[in-house]
């Protein structure tokens, strides 16, 4: 159906992507439109095409597929579209003026002719340009929008390349439509590369083999590794680009010589880099030698009474090696502290702190998620950051994070203790230590054995690997920890043995189920009523689902399904709102799935603000308002979040999470599904990492099978990554030295 009308009011409107809801003065008749509308302003005559519809709440309501501006022809018209305010500059009284001279013919004048408006009073040289301006934006916007749509690009993507480009879109795009894929943001190459194929462009252009092989790359790049061995850059881009290897070998090259590549041989083999990941890699073992080798200012004490001081203080009586590490923290630059759960890695930190502090130091607490600070903070009585708080970071308007801190401002601190590290990425781990004076004494902690961090790199292990930097090794499972069974498992998995299961009166358990819908019931029955009702936890807020995939019967996506039915069920009493294939209910637990630094939070309870919400919180919607199109969510119990309804593709429901996304967090009770799990995710160290979340109960639902092949599979995707070669290449050269 297509209606004509003026645009009265502009209800909603999401200026990054142009969704809009408006109310239209269809021939005295007021009508609601909603849809991608970019060029919408009150007071404008549009046509609209699309269909009725009936929203549940709001009535009826037309959805918009298309619209364009119809210029008035009429002098009463032509008053009423320039005297709204869409021209800057122009208001009703000056409108009026302006017709009363042209007529009809004013707006072929503005467009055409403007330098007669100086006849009009109230018209001098400086209006004259600042209307110009806004008069050619208008077309600009307009002309190009319908340029982008005869290539296939909704009007969403659209008005994001208008808002990126702006007046110079069309020339950028007809030179070189792969800069769609590089500045974009949500634009892929792929997309790039369809609109580029409409343009004619050839397979073989510099442009597209440019831009291609970046992509490939960039690909491996989020599964995890820093680089890519060059034969296969070269076979995958050969594959995706469907050229000829010489043609790949080429622009590789070119690449290299324009320095957006970085050419290197790792253990016999050519390696080929993204340059910044290089810089990473190399930075970091630049920082780590210097950090580990350099001169350290030594700490005069009498380390046998310090450590008798921290003993009584804390009334705790540390193991020899929890000694041992607590003397190589003042004895060394760089420490690594690894160790399962149960190993006294806090009894450690807490001691280390306890003495630096008593020498009137300054110690700096971090990790690198949210979550991770506060158990942190938590444990070790004393203020944690993230990295990211830490390094005061700043996210620009052009879309591009920055850091105060670093080597021109680094941190003032005399020890710096990471937590958590197992989750640092190359590049986080660069900006850090890019962020630390030499003489800062640095403690990474950590469990090597739980999965690698999400971004690329193998930063932990390869530290610990290379030999260069110093570490202790926790194994011995303390008295207390010892009694749970969480804990003993993890160790008896950890070293390829069967967990010991369902003993009376413990904390580790295993339901048998051999159909998917078995294992979904019962996770259903133990989140509603066995766990609740037995032992008393809250079935949102203590009970965590851990599923090592997504997609399958018993993944993440049908688990929240089912579990948002029976624990958040429908309500009259509670508002609710439908964003893409998921409805989010008040109530409801959710997850924020990627890092939004400008996003703005104030505590409930006091005055204090901040800003950002990071990939990996864990929050509950208090409030959905439809009139003023928020969701309103609650962090870590503390911190209160106002959402636009066009930021919720950042949310996700969180009632089960996959294991990945759980790092760094810790829950009173995990439930893991166990079945039909796919090759690549059936691995020890998913297991060892979901069930090392939990404080206080494990419950695992599936086949014995499952399990046994998780814990027998040993194996690791491997990263590409260069790091230890650097280190070990490091240290060997100072061995010779």
């Amino acid at each position: 159906m297509e209606i004509q009308g003026t645009v009265v009011e502009i209800i909603f409107k999401n200026d990054e992507n142009g969704y809009t809801i408006a109310s239209i003065d269809d021939n005295m008749e007021m009508v609601i439109v909603v849809g991608y509308m970019p060029l919408i302003k009150e007071g404008e005559y549009m046509r609209f095409i699309g269909e009725p519809t009936f929203h549940k709440t709001y009535g009826e309501q037309f959805k918009v597929t298309s619209s364009e501006v119809i210029e008035p022809k009429e002098a009463t018209g032509i008053i009423k579209y320039l005297g709204s305010g869409i021209i800057k500059g122009i208001g009703p009284s000056l409108a009026e003026k302006i017709v009363e001279v042209f007529k009809e013919t004013a707006l072929d004048v503005m467009r055409y002719n403007p330098e007669k408006l100086l006849v009009i009073p109230g018209i001098g040289k400086s209006k004259l340009e600042q209307i110009m301006a806004s008069f050619a934006e208008q077309n600009a916007m307009s002309e190009i929008i319908m340029f982008l749509q005869k290539y296939n690009i909704s009007v969403a993507y659209a008005t994001k390349i208008y808002n990126t480009f702006k007046e110079k879109t069309i020339a950028k795009i007809t030179e070189n439509p792969y800069i769609l894929a590089e500045e974009v943001k949500g634009i892929g190459f792929k997309m790039a590369d369809e609109i580029a194929h409409m343009m004619g462009v050839e397979n073989d252009s510099p442009y597209r083999l440019f831009s291609g092989i970046k992509h490939v790359l960039n690909s491996i790049v989020n599964n995890g590794h820093t680089f890519a061995f060059e034969h296969q850059l070269i076979m995958e881009s050969c594959q995706n680009l469907e050229v000829t290897e010489e043609v790949v070998k080429q622009e590789i090259t070119e690449l290299i010589l324009k320095g957006d590549l970085h050419r290197s041989e790792i253990e016999g083999e050519k390696a080929i880099y993204l340059t910044n990941y290089y810089n990473a890699e190399l930075g970091v073992c630049k920082k780590l030698s210097h950090l580990a080798y350099a001169h350290i200012d030594m700490i005069n004490v009498d380390m046998d009474k310090e450590l008798e001081y921290c003993q009584q203080n804390q009334n705790i009586e540390l193991a020899e090696m929890q000694k041992h590490a607590i003397k190589e923290a003042i004895n060394h630059g760089v420490l690594v502290i690894t160790g399962g759960p149960g190993t006294g890695k806090t009894t450690i930190i807490n001691s280390i702190i306890e003495i630096f502090e008593r020498q009137k130091l300054k110690v700096l607490l971090a990790a690198p998620t949210g979550r991770a600070a506060k158990r942190m903070s938590e444990a070790c009585l004393k203020e944690s950051k993230t990295i990211h708080r830490l390094l005061e970071y700043q996210y620009s308007d052009s879309g591009y994070l920055a850091f105060n801190k670093n080597s021109q401002d680094p941190l003032q601190a005399d020890l710096i203790i990471v937590d958590e590290a197992s989750m640092l990425d190359i590049l986080l781990m660069y900006s850090l230590l890019d962020a630390i004076s030499h003489g800062t004494r640095v403690i990474f902690v950590g469990d090597v054995d739980q999965l690698p961090a999400v971004g690329a790199g193998n930063v932990l292990s390869d530290m610990i690997d290379s030999e260069m930097i110093e570490t202790v090794k926790l194994t011995e499972i303390f008295r207390q920890a010892k009694e749970s069974m969480i804990v003993m498992n993890a160790h008896r998995i950890n070293t390829g043995q069967m967990p010991t299961l369902n003993e009376k009166d413990q904390d580790f358990y295993f339901i048998k189920a051999g159909r998917p819908e078995e294992v979904v019931w019962n996770i259903v029955n133990l989140c509603k009523e066995r766990l609740p009702n037995y032992y008393g936890f809250d079935s949102v807020r203590d009970i965590q689902v851990l599923a090592p995939m997504k997609n399958s019967p018993v993944g993440v996506f049908a688990l929240n399904q089912e579990l948002q039915f029976v624990l958040n069920p429908e309500s009259k009493e509670k508002s609710e709102k439908k964003f893409g294939d998921q409805i989010f209910r008040v109530g409801d637990k959710i997850m924020q799935i990627k890092n939004n630094y400008n996003i703005k939070w104030q505590k409930k309870y006091g005055f204090e603000k901040g800003e950002g919400v990071f990939n990996g919180d864990i929050g509950y919607i208090t409030d959905i308002d439809t009139k003023s199109k928020t969701v309103s969510v609650l962090f870590d119990d503390e911190r209160d979040v106002i959402y636009e309804f066009s930021q919720m593709d950042e949310l996700v429901l969180s009632y089960a999470v996959t294991v990945h996304k759980s790092q760094g967090s810790e829950f009173p009770v995990v439930v893991m599904p166990l079945y039909n799990i796919p090759p690549m995710l059936r691995n020890k160290n998913i297991l060892y990492t979901a069930i090392t979340r939990a404080k206080a109960l494990v419950v695992l639902v599936g086949t014995l099978f499952q399990l046994q092949s998780m814990i027998e599979n040993v194996s690791q995707i491997k990263r590409n990554s260069g790091l230890k070669m650097m280190l070990k290449m490091v240290k060997e050269a100072y061995i010779e030295r």
